[in-house]
């Protein structure tokens, strides 16, 4: 990935050294596993221990080999003597490859947890703090009936709350090793050295493999890293459309030296959550390659190898990268909760409408009938707001005005029905159901 999307840890993590120090760590300790079998004699082990690899001549041993484990082997048995035979003793490339990689998934799976936490964390504090905020709801993007910004932030918070449990399970799914030989038989490598490695480098064993671990794993992995990335996507073009001029209820941070428009000294453009957006696509462009992964031929081909280079890792940095820059947006929020109020008011009272159909409704007049009587009167203020914002409680104006309406519902009756309050009186069953008490 490059580097404008990375964060220092996560590349550690993916450096081409750190791949290879895991490749070390897994010969070493099948090396280990062996000598435990009394196959490899003490002093040898003792000399294979302080073995280690060669990165400039791994590359000029690959120009001619065009194999990157066998050039990785070579580089290291050359330092040695003789016991550089027992290196590499019963593995196919993709022992070494897979469970490198599960190890190196493990670390990256680590730093997505804690930073999926840290949103979470601060959209719960974010959703208290504006838990009684109110803001029109809004569904087709028109006005629809008041809700609380708090409720919208603690809906956030729950949706990324399953995706940690996803996350979890996805990780302790791809996290395997496999020590098994060339097609998976154990033949050339027992099993209980397989389960002596991957005890060691904290995996689990693959059950049954083939040449590889089985890629639905890593499908699964990766579509959940697309999954989290959808989810900060819909939170993110949210924040742009509260964003809009048109709205100014909420703003992602912009920092007092920020321009937004090389042309345009006024604007102030939502260029961290656009910025989520377009990578959520790129997530989920990896989820699908991840997937074709899964269909090798026979016990294994490479066809997934040189995607694998790019996805998983450029995977799990993205992500990272979002959930940092997403969880700065949440930080930073700016929230104008005047404007929230205005606009929740500038329709007139229409966002009453079904509070006042059921009114009549409950009054005993049949639901058609009092629906076209608060649509009729819907109209008329609709028919005003070409004049700009509507003034004043317009719709409860024209009902008033309407006898086959007052005929059940008085004036006072009516006031009473565009209470706000009527809409936050169960807000505190939602947060506390997502652990928001």
């Amino acid at each position: 990935m490059i580097e404008r999307y990375t964060l220092p840890e996560m590349a550690a993590v993916w450096s081409a050294d750190h791949k290879t120090d895991k490749w070390l760590q897994v010969e070493l300790l099948v090396c280990e596993g062996w000598a435990r079998e009394g196959v490899i004699p003490a002093d040898a082990l003792e000399k294979i221990r302080k073995a280690s690899y060669n990165a400039e001549r791994m590359q000029e041993i690959e120009k001619e080999t065009h194999h990157d484990v066998i050039s990785f082997l070579r580089s290291i048995q050359e330092q040695l003597g003789p016991e550089g035979r027992f290196i590499h003793l019963g593995l196919t490339s993709s022992d070494v490859v897979d469970t490198g990689l599960a190890a190196q998934i493990k670390e990256a799976g680590q730093l997505l947890t804690v930073a999926l936490a840290k949103l979470v964390d601060a959209l719960g504090e974010a959703a208290r703090k504006y838990k009684y905020t109110l803001q029109a709801g809004r569904s087709h993007g028109i006005h629809a009936e008041p809700i609380t910004f708090g409720l919208k932030l603690a809906l956030w918070m729950n949706e990324l709350q399953r995706h940690q449990k996803r996350l979890a399970d996805a990780l302790e799914q791809v996290t395997v090793g496999k020590i098994s030989g060339a097609v998976g038989t154990h033949a050339t490598m027992p099993p209980h050295i397989e389960e002596f490695v991957c005890q060691q480098m904290g995996l689990s064993v693959e059950p049954i493999s083939s040449q590889v671990v089985q890629r639905d794993r890593h499908a699964h992995f990766m579509s959940e890293l697309a999954l989290i990335g959808s989810s900060l996507e819909k939170m993110a073009q949210e924040i742009r459309h509260l964003q809009r001029t048109e709205l100014s209820e909420a703003f992602e941070p912009f920092g007092s030296g920020q321009q937004g428009s090389s042309a345009m000294p006024h604007k102030r453009n939502p260029e961290l959550c656009e910025r989520i957006c377009g990578l959520a696509r790129v997530l989920r462009g990896f989820a699908v390659t991840a997937m074709e992964n899964v269909a090798l031929w026979h016990e294994r081909d490479i066809s997934h190898s040189s995607t694998e280079r790019i996805i998983i890792p450029d995977g799990c940095t993205l992500l990272h990268y979002m959930l940092h820059v997403f969880t700065q947006v949440i930080e930073g929020l700016q929230v104008d909760e005047e404007r929230m109020k205005a606009n929740l008011n500038m329709t007139g009272g229409l966002v009453f409408s079904q509070r006042i159909l059921l009114a009549l409704i409950d009054k005993g007049v049949g639901r058609q009938e009092a629906y076209k009587m608060v649509q009729r009167n819907a109209k008329k203020v609709w028919a005003l707001a070409s004049q700009g914002p509507v003034q004043g409680p317009a719709l409860l104006d024209a009902l008033s005005s309407d006898p086959e309406v007052t005929t059940h519902l008085s004036r006072s009756e009516l006031e009473e029905l565009t209470s706000t309050d009527f809409y936050t009186k169960y807000i505190d069953t939602s947060f506390k159901r997502v652990g928001l008490d």
